[in-house]
């Protein structure tokens, strides 16, 4: 009988390691079928992603007007359609750390510093920050034991670590939604070559921007260097795993190609410097970074991630839909319809996005299931309704299986002021790596 591949085999060339999807090569052969699944299910581990939008909702748009299963999508969630019945929204909850309570203006910042953590960040715009663990690196202390990367943090901005943003509070607190400590923001990338080459291990240790560049002129993609390891692969494995590694190989040449027309000609003409590898337009820079996020799961590379589509407190613009206002400006609408209207353009934008990972998610294999299934992917903002700045019923939303965990396709009411945290508790169970409390908890959602 052949040993089958190890789930941590990846394919190594200079300067590169390429993980790979889970193959029926890695599932041992057993004549029980309840062991085969098993042990696929074992291979297939449990991911969970934290994905935040600044400055609130237009409430009235994005809550079902009923409650539990079979509920009609407002008109902010129509865009997830396509995965209807893979996702729950969550009405009712709240961080409550996110107010004042005392320190005065700073909405923005205690909202994106407490999403995660449940706890009050200390208003100061100096050195002495301080928040608490949040749940993603809960999870990642316990998930991240056995993948490359402990957790990935990701985002379209990437924000200044000190100074004063908000009323008085650091930068750090708008910028960072991962906390490691108390005192440790865990900062994310913006820039999709750097997440990229951070996936793949492309580069040597210590290799200069120089000669990252001039490398990066004679090779086309990373595949080039582990091409004959992948030949060899292909040469003995089944064809259902040649078809499954064919399609890999073409989503990671396809996704290079992308970075490609963002990082500036590969000419020696060019200024021998770390290209920028920032897109130039919004969307294609945040599916850029949904698609390594969809990667970086199928391959095992992490299991924990955050991903931030805008930094709170944003002023992004978002005129190539129509609404050449800055975001935290309108959300200031005063009640003003066509304010509440562009609004909710751009709220139903960023679903759109939200949509675009969760069907990616959902028509990617993995064992006798698709990746979603195994996954855990929250969504939402710690502002409800950015006129009032409010931090109670937030807009949330759960979607995945949760590998049985999850009981997706509702929409649950929980009590008025219910902590966040709480289903963060619930989330980690299902993860299975349960702590006794988080933040501002006071129990664990039982329905979730």
């Amino acid at each position: 009988m052949l040993q089958p591949l190890s789930r941590r085999t990846v394919l190594r060339g200079l300067g590169t390691a390429v993980g790979l999807p889970l193959l029926d090569a890695m599932v041992p052969v057993r004549t029980s079928l309840a062991a085969t699944a098993g042990a696929e299910q074992s291979l297939s581990p449990l991911r969970a992603a934290f994905l935040y939008v600044p400055n609130g909702k237009h409430m009235n748009a994005w809550t079902p007007t009923c409650e539990g299963a079979g509920f009609d999508l407002p008109a902010t969630l129509e865009p997830l359609c396509g995965v209807y019945g893979k996702f729950s929204i969550h009405s009712g909850l709240a961080q409550k750390k996110a107010e004042a309570n005392g320190d005065g203006a700073g909405d923005h910042a205690r909202a994106l510093a407490t999403f995660l953590t449940g706890m009050q960040a200390r208003k100061t715009a100096g050195a002495d920050i301080r928040a608490g663990v949040s749940v993603d690196q809960l999870a990642a202390a316990h998930l991240g034991r056995r993948t490359r990367l402990p957790s990935l943090e990701i985002g379209t901005e990437g924000g200044g670590q000190s100074g004063n943003c908000d009323s008085g509070y650091s930068c750090v607190y708008s910028a960072n939604i991962a906390w490691r400590s108390d005192t440790q923001s865990v900062p994310k990338e913006s820039n999709p070559k750097l997440i990229f080459d951070r996936l793949f291990a492309a580069g040597r240790p210590g290799e200069s921007d120089e000669a990252r560049a001039k490398r990066e002129l004679h090779s086309r993609s990373i595949l080039d260097y582990v091409r004959e390891e992948a030949q060899g692969m292909e040469r003995v494995v089944g064809s259902a795993d040649r078809r499954k590694l064919d399609e890999y190989f073409t989503a990671v040449r396809e996704l290079e190609q992308r970075l490609e027309r963002f990082s500036g000609s590969r000419s020696a003409e060019i200024a021998m410097q770390r290209p920028d590898g920032a897109p130039e337009g919004y969307e294609e820079h945040l599916r850029i970074l949904a698609d390594m996020l969809v990667l970086a799961f199928l391959t095992d590379t992490t299991r924990v991630s955050t991903f931030v589509f805008a930094n709170e407190g944003s002023n992004k613009s978002y005129s190539f839909i129509g609404v050449p206002e800055g975001h935290h400006d309108l959300s200031h609408h005063g009640r003003d319809g066509a304010k509440q209207s562009k609004i909710q353009s751009i709220n139903r934008f960023h679903v759109t996005q939200l949509a675009y990972l969760l069907e990616k998610l959902a028509r990617t294999p993995e064992g006798d299931g698709v990746l979603l299934d195994r996954c855990m992917v929250l969504y939402g903002s710690g502002i409800g309704d950015g006129d009032r700045h409010n931090h109670d019923d937030l807009p949330i939303l759960l979607a995945g299986g949760g590998g049985g965990a999850l009981q997706p396709g509702r929409h649950v009411v929980h009590p008025k002021g219910t902590p966040l945290t709480n289903l963060y508790l619930a989330m980690l169970d299902g993860l299975g790596c349960p702590v006794p409390s988080l933040g501002d908890s006071t129990g664990r959602l039982a329905d979730i």
